[in-house]
């Protein structure tokens, strides 16, 4: 399951704001700022966090699942 704080820190480390992935996942911009308002797990719908995850991933993020050290995320090595 994917934080509300990885979705954000995944924002910032693509320099995105909330509009940004609005255009890339095709949700709006008010759910976006509905749904980081929270904490814990992203709500919603599972279609928009699906959305919103695959536009992260396809932009570059890699999401760190909870491996004792703590979730996370990352940007992907680039494929030479």
């Amino acid at each position: 399951m994917i934080s509300v704080r990885q979705l954000k820190a995944a924002r910032v480390l693509l320099a995105w704001s909330q509009g940004d992935l609005a255009q890339a996942s095709g949700i709006s911009e008010p759910t976006i700022a509905r749904l980081e308002s929270a904490d814990g797990p992203v709500g919603g719908r599972l279609e928009t966090a699906a959305a919103l995850i695959g536009a992260l991933e396809k932009a570059g993020v890699e999401f760190i699942p909870e491996n004792g050290g703590g979730a996370g995320v990352r940007l992907k090595k680039k494929k030479r």
